[in-house]
């Protein structure tokens, strides 16, 4: 292995119901992010921007359309040109997986070995930041132990309920993990599925779990090492939203509306790189009216939009209203149509006149490609789900 060289594994095969049905198709790191990034476009950026030269993406089988479609040939983040290189592998579950087929571990190992890296990074799919991965790198070094990994401390309602808590001496040595459920105080040490290791101990790991009979995860492979292994903490203090269910998906885009957070997540000193969009600038007639919000390129405002955030392509007709809602691209609300406190997944249509109406504490979620004909209102606990899924007419 070459002495500080560095490879990275992205990782989004965990997958989170409560985040359904706008994961029903894609995965969770694609999904869109203050109206024109997506949500690997983080991960990716911290790997390039920390001189990574080699990554290697993991998703499940069948989520393949929305992966090749954002990242393409890797240009908008440097990937497409020597030296720099990236690999994708679509990960099977037992259950579709034939007997003669290799390991899930094989392809990652090899990989680890050709790559020729003294350390490894892994990234996991739920975290949103900014992080500067030299520093944590230079933190491993220092310590030259297996495992070095980051945590952020963050409160009680930010951590879902099978997160790891990490318990961190003075000195920044890990001495011991729980799981959030047994989470007593307001405000404790989470661990943001991102760690760096050496890549000879990796590998090792990796073969010695390839006898389990059950396929188990990269990420938990590195959480049982924790446990038993020498492990160091890196303490990051940036902006942190870590997307566990609809509502905290919800609140990481709103925040994003607030310019303290807005700047510290996405013009810090590093900077964050996505997919170019080759839209027409947005059209703003003489009868809209905007305030508070982020409208991406290529759509036409004719209504009225406050605390909202708009993708591209989407058309908001005369008198409509849409405000503290996330408009995925290519929708179209009609005229006299109202939207608050909702999430509109792609193409998604509301008819002339229509309310879809929510809560800031239960926004309502409108599946890809639906054509809502009715007023779908949530003032109490239930709303029809046939209203909010029902997908073409």
């Amino acid at each position: 292995m070459k002495t500080n060289k560095t490879c990275a594994i992205l990782a989004d095969i965990k997958k989170i119901d409560d985040l359904l049905p706008l994961t029903t198709r894609r995965p969770v790191s694609l999904l869109p992010f203050d109206s024109i990034y997506r949500m690997i476009d983080f991960n990716l950026s911290n790997v390039i921007d920390a001189d990574i030269h080699s990554i290697y993406m993991i998703f499940n089988q069948g989520m393949t359309q929305s992966v090749i479609d954002h990242i393409s040939g890797g240009k908008e983040w440097n990937l497409s040109s020597l030296p720099n290189r990236y690999f994708m592998h679509f990960f099977e579950g037992l259950q579709e997986r034939e007997p003669e087929d290799d390991h899930y571990y094989d392809s990652v190992i090899e990989y680890i070995e050709k790559s020729d890296s003294e350390f490894t990074v892994f990234m996991g799919n739920k975290m949103l930041c900014n992080l500067d991965l030299s520093q944590v790198k230079n933190v491993h070094k220092m310590h030259r132990e297996d495992i070095t990994v980051v945590y952020k401390k963050m409160p009680k309602n930010q951590i879902a309920a099978g997160d790891i808590i990490l318990d961190i001496s003075k000195n920044g040595k890990v001495e011991g993990i729980s799981t959030a459920k047994n989470m007593e105080t307001e405000l404790d040490n989470l661990f943001m599925n991102i760690c760096i290791v050496k890549s000879d101990w990796l590998i090792q790991e990796l073969k010695k779990w390839r006898t389990n009979e059950d396929i188990v995860t990269i990420e938990d492979v590195l959480k049982d090492a924790m446990k038993s292994k020498t492990t160091w903490a890196f303490e990051y203090t940036g902006y942190l939203s870590n997307i566990f269910d609809i509502k905290s998906y919800y609140d990481a885009n709103m925040e994003m509306l607030e310019s303290t957070k807005f700047l510290s997540l996405l013009h810090s000193s590093k900077k964050i790189y996505m997919k170019n969009i080759n839209e027409v600038p947005t059209y703003y007639s003489k009868s809209s009216s905007v305030s508070n919000s982020q409208i991406a390129a290529g759509c036409l405002i004719y209504g009225n939009v406050s605390r909202s955030l708009i993708s591209s392509g989407t058309i908001i007709n005369e008198e409509a209203e849409v405000n503290n809602s996330i408009i995925m691209a290519k929708s179209t609300i009609k005229k006299n149509a109202i939207v608050r406190y909702a999430i509109l997944d792609k193409n998604v249509v509301i008819d002339e006149g229509v309310q879809v109406i929510g809560t800031s504490e239960k926004p309502i979620v409108i599946k890809k490609n639906a054509h809502i004909v009715e007023d779908v209102i949530q003032m109490e606990e239930q709303v029809d789900e046939s209203l909010i899924l029902h997908s073409g007419v």
